[in-house]
């Protein structure tokens, strides 16, 4: 019998219980033995809850538990997750989690802890939720030179683009909306300014990289600042406005970002609605390949942190390799990439952006006091420059080719 520690009572850990229990003929078949939850560690009570005797308030009591050999890590944080997510590897306590923020920060280091002490550190659950994209990049895509990843992977801002998209509402009544329904945390940055996908992005790369990309170093921006009129525009493109995590490795160096970008119809993203998440990646011998659901809720997190439970219990005593080094990536500046935008400016700077960026096409919907147009591919820092000249613009939008 695989006995189990689950760190955290909340939303993921309720579910990791819940996942164990109700699926436990299956589990147990695949994972090859019994698994067993015996302790949660928690600082609350819960009087009534069929699992209140399991709950300990010490995390030394499962530390120094030798029936313990693996830890399910739903705390979030990282602070105390990361000091107790060290002290169980050093233990040789597996460690499975659902932790972004702790695995962005310290993924190669917690991992080589968990290679030197024949255990496992694993966070199918840290992207995509429900998702399964760790494991394909670690294994199912070993013979790929994978090249580029390119991923929604928060499902709150795409609920509110979404809405924003189908239903023509604004920003700050559809943020509410995703509030009231629970997708939407109450101090919501770091979903809408981006900060969830960057970290997510920087574990996706570090995995298609091999080496440690910092999520400090990727350009970040939010969807705070995309309006109903943006979307009018959208439409008469036949794009759609999604908020893209992406990653390149070209021969003009490795480059990273996170912000709203405009994509086609055409584009397999364009279909991916509400809060569900995908992560679309090319590889130079399998081309294009995407990995589609949802992207965070209790039981389809949990249901991940339990698939590597099971990948635990297949691999005792061995560590799963992980292609993630300490080393770090160089992460290229973003004024070197090289795309169109659509830029919006009031009418009477219309002239003066025809000269400024020379060949464009004008989008029209009819809203007045706007000028509105699609330029040619340029540079980042050739655009930054042309906008400064013009003395700013209503919004401007990226476009994935």
């Amino acid at each position: 019998m695989i006995q189990i520690a689950v760190l955290g009572y909340g939303t993921v850990g309720s579910g990791v219980v819940e996942v164990i229990e109700t699926n436990k003929a299956d589990i147990n078949k695949k994972a090859g033995e019994e698994l067993a939850v015996k302790y949660i560690l928690d600082l609350r009570e819960f009087p009534g809850d069929p699992y209140e005797k399991k709950v300990v308030h010490d995390f030394d009591v499962i530390l120094k538990d030798p029936e313990v050999t693996v830890i399910c890590e739903t705390m979030g944080g990282a602070t105390y997750a990361y000091d107790y997510t060290r002290k169980a590897l050093l233990a040789g306590k597996s460690v499975c989690t659902s932790n972004k923020e702790l695995v962005a920060a310290h993924g190669p280091e917690l991992l080589r802890l968990a290679r030197e002490n024949r255990c496992n550190y694993l966070f199918e659950a840290s992207v995509g939720g429900g998702i399964p994209i760790i494991r394909p990049l670690n294994y199912s895509l070993t013979a790929e030179h994978i090249d580029g990843i390119t991923g929604i992977l928060n499902g709150t801002t795409n609920y509110i683009l979404t809405k924003m998209d189908k239903e023509g509402a604004d920003f700050e009544d559809v943020l509410k909306e995703a509030q009231d329904k629970g997708y939407a945390e109450k101090n919501p940055e770091a979903d809408v300014e981006g900060y969830d996908a960057c970290r997510k992005i920087a574990i996706l790369s570090s995995l298609m990289m091999g080496k440690s990309v910092n999520y400090e170093d990727i350009y970040t921006e939010g969807i705070t600042k995309i309006t109903s009129a943006d979307f009018k525009y959208a439409k008469q493109m036949n794009k759609s406005v999604k908020l893209l995590a992406f990653s390149q490795d070209t021969e003009d160096g490795f480059f990273a970002m996170v912000a709203p970008f405009m994509i086609s119809r055409e584009h397999p993203l364009y279909s991916v609605n509400d809060v569900f998440n995908a992560v679309y990646v090319h590889g130079n011998m399998l081309g294009d390949s995407m990995y589609y659901g949802r992207g965070a809720g209790k039981l389809p997190t949990a249901s991940a942190v339990v698939s590597d439970v099971v990948d635990c219990a297949r691999h005792q005593g061995k560590t799963i390799m992980c292609f993630w080094d300490e080393e770090q990536v160089k992460v290229a500046d973003i004024g070197r990439a090289k795309r169109k935008f659509f830029v919006r400016v009031s009418a009477d700077k219309r002239e003066a952006a025809m000269a400024a960026f020379g060949s464009l096409a004008e989008i029209n919907v009819g809203i007045a006091d706007e000028f509105a147009f699609m330029t040619q591919t340029m540079s980042e820092k050739d655009f930054a420059e042309k906008i400064e000249k013009l003395g700013g613009c209503l919004n401007r939008i990226r476009i994935m080719a």
